[in-house]
């Protein structure tokens, strides 16, 4: 296969066909060319300039024997094949081609023409197109092996391996990805074919798609599934509704494989209730990751104590615990009027201490004022001495 392999990268190279149409000016823009895997995907893009506006088709030689090519369609080969166009003052195409198999290797071609008489097959001379061409080559998966393939909780294993034994090109290096996202510090230019990386645990948190990718032409990559049961918490572990009203508990999920089913109970005198959708006045809805139980008219008797939400997949379950509280109708006015009441004793308590304390301080300003008319006294009999003395 590696032989193989690298006799057909050399003939990847995209040319220039020399049948230029006289009512056609411009380029075309050459479409792209890849080796690829089977069942990856590819797109060509060509671009084509004229005035008018020029026509493009797309045409493949499946195939490297032969010399005949055919139109391709939207919707060919099993539609696989999809083709856009845009004409607007330039005409635009793009063909992608999905899950690709061996059938597809070949060479294909972007025509265009802006000849009126460019789709009559009985003129003469017929109506030549300008072309580009690309060379799509398609090869096997080169093998993987992946130590473990599946990975569970309880197997005493938290290393992942993996290693390419016939790689199409050589390696130019390593990364790891988590759910299609690269894992940090684990990008490398080491051209080994072995890969190793290490988890923390087996748990919610960690599990995942875990994604081994070696740089080569084309790039290779395989997968390991690390399972462990569901992650649940509440939005809120306690939760607090007025009588009367809706309450909204709320729990989600984490962790991979997903949720397969949602579930909620509720602790009762008579022991664990199973809460069926629909009955009495709970409401129940389940959103992937998500699971809303909505009660309305909530009642202090009836609805307030533990309630339960039950995640499972196809690992495990888990249950996370809420609190529900529910407030009398009035509980909130019952501080209101606290407060306003502890306002009236204050206001008593300042009015009764000043009424009390009124009469003694009139006492006190009858006191001193009786002071200042003696000392007068004895004043005007010093003046009154004076004056006679003065007369004598």
């Amino acid at each position: 296969m590696a032989a193989t392999t690298t006799s057909l990268l050399g003939i990847l190279l995209l040319f220039f066909l020399d049948c230029a149409s006289a009512y056609t000016a411009g380029f075309i823009k050459a479409p792209l060319s890849d080796v690829k895997l089977i069942e990856d995907s590819i797109e060509l893009h060509c671009d084509a300039i004229g005035k008018p506006t020029p026509e493009i088709q797309w045409w493949a030689v499946e195939g490297n024997d032969t010399e005949v090519m055919s139109q391709l369609y939207d919707g060919a080969r099993q539609q696989r094949v999809n083709i856009n166009f845009i004409y607007d003052l330039d005409a635009k195409s793009t063909i992608s081609i999905m899950n690709l198999n061996i059938e597809d290797t070949g060479r294909y071609e972007c025509r265009a023409s802006n000849d009126p008489y460019r789709n009559d097959l009985k003129m003469i001379p017929q109506v030549k197109w300008i072309c580009s061409q690309a060379t799509v080559i398609v090869i096997e998966h080169p093998t993987i092996v992946k130590d473990p393939r599946i990975l569970e909780p309880g197997e005493n294993i938290n290393i992942l391996r993996c290693n390419l034994t016939d790689p199409p090109s050589p390696i130019e290096g390593h990364v790891w990805k988590k759910d299609d996202v690269e894992i940090p510090a684990t990008r490398d230019s080491n051209s080994s074919p072995f890969m190793e990386y290490k988890l923390d645990a087996v748990d919610a948190k960690h599990s995942g798609e875990y994604t081994c990718h070696f740089f080569t032409t084309p790039a290779v990559n395989d997968t390991i599934f690390v399972k462990a049961p569901p992650g649940v918490n509440a939005e809120k572990k306690s939760e607090h509704g007025n009588e009367g009203d809706y309450g909204v508990l709320i729990c989600r999920s984490t962790g991979f494989p997903s949720v397969e089913n949602w579930s909620w109970s509720r602790q009762t005198k008579a022991g664990i209730e199973l809460i069926v959708n629909g009955t009495k006045n709970f409401h129940i809805k389940n959103m992937g990751n998500k699971t809303e139980l909505r009660i309305s008219q909530l009642g202090i008797e009836q609805d307030q104590g533990e309630y339960f939400c039950n995640a499972t997949n196809e690992i495990g379950a888990r249950v996370e615990t809420i609190h529900l509280r529910v407030r009398g109708r009035y509980a909130a006015v019952w501080p209101f009027l606290g407060i306003v009441a502890e306002v009236i004793v204050l206001v008593a308590i300042i009015f009764i201490y000043e009424k009390r304390r009124k009469p003694d301080e009139i006492s006190d300003d009858d006191e001193q004022g009786s002071a200042p008319l003696k000392s007068n006294s004895s004043t005007n009999h010093k003046d009154q001495n004076i004056r006679q003395r003065n007369s004598n």
